[in-house]
Order: C-alpha cells, then sequence, then structure tokens
C-alpha cells in the first residue's frame, strides 16, 4: 500500500502479486488490501472511476479486522476517487463513513485524513463554511504535529485561502 500510495507503481504491483501469490486463502488481504493497492494504482494513473469500480467490492468487508487501518484504507481511497472524479457528494459519504466510525479507527490515521479531505471535498463543492469548519477540525487535531510535514503546511496553506 505504501509504494501505491507515492505512486512507485511497479513496485506495489509486483508486491501485490507476489502477496497474492503467498496468501490465496487470506480473506482480507485479497478482498480489501489488494483491491486497494490496484485502486490506488489505478487513481495513480488517473483512472478514478476505475478504481470506484474496484473499490466497490471491498465495502462488505470495510472495518472488519477491528482495528480497521487496512480496511479503512479502502473506504479512504473511495473516497479519494470520487474526489478525484470530482464527485462531490459521494466523496463526502465516504469521509464521513470514517468520521463515524471513530471507536473503530481510534489508531488508524484515516480518521484524522478524513477530516482534511472532507474539508477538500465541501471546498470543492463551493460550501466555505463547512470547509473551514472540517480544516479548523483537522488543524487542531494536528495542533502537535511537526510544521514541515507536507500535508500539515498544505492543509494550512488551503485553510488560509479559505478565509
Amino acid at each position: 500500500m505504501a509504494f501505491a500510495m507515492i505512486g512507485d507503481l511497479s513496485r506495489a504491483e509486483a508486491l501485490a502479486k507476489y502477496a497474492a501469490a503467498k496468501s490465496p486463502t487470506n480473506l482480507l488481504l485479497n478482498k480489501v488490501s489488494l483491491v486497494t493497492i490496484r485502486a490506488a494504482i489505478e487513481m495513480h494513473r488517473g483512472n478514478f472511476s476505475g478504481a470506484v469500480e474496484q473499490l466497490r467490492t471491498t465495502v462488505p468487508y470495510e472495518f472488519a479486522d477491528g482495528v480497521s487501518a487496512p480496511t479503512a484504507y479502502s473506504a479512504y481511497c473511495r473516497g479519494l476517487a470520487h474526489l478525484g472524479r470530482r464527485s462531490g457528494r459521494q466523496a463526502a459519504d465516504e469521509f464521513q463513513r470514517l468520521l463515524d466510525n471513530r471507536g473503530l479507527l481510534a489508531l488508524s490515521p484515516y480518521w484524522a485524513l478524513a477530516h482534511l479531505e472532507l474539508a477538500r471535498t465541501y471546498a470543492m463543492s463551493g460550501d466555505t463554511d463547512k470547509a473551514r469548519a472540517m480544516y479548523r477540525e483537522f488543524l487542531a487535531l494536528w495542533k502537535d504535529a511537526d510544521r514541515d510535514i507536507p500535508v500539515f503546511k498544505q492543509a494550512k496553506a488551503e485553510y488560509a485561502k479559505l478565509k
């Protein structure tokens, strides 16, 4: 997943193929993680609709593992894919699902990042009041973060433009 997230597509594809061959009966690996990796690869290629289609199959398994970082990532990616195809309502629904499952996502980075992506979704949709509120929530969650983390700097800049 990490290689898919950063755009190292050949390495992501190779490792996904290796994992599938090594663990053909691992349900969450094959039905969630590998599908999500392939969808992230499609997003890097600009195929947001293809990513959404792939990620539809992960819905029954999301939040099924109790710790939810791997299974929450599929919902997060689906939100990003909807955002990439400029489907604001669907993106907002996905990010809101993550926010609604805080108890399951207490240790997952995707709960906090869902605030940021929901802010971006609202901004894209023209709802600046909701966007500002979500940016404030994200920035409050990250108030103790290192100031030079790229996503933090980017969120602060995006929020400043909304003021």
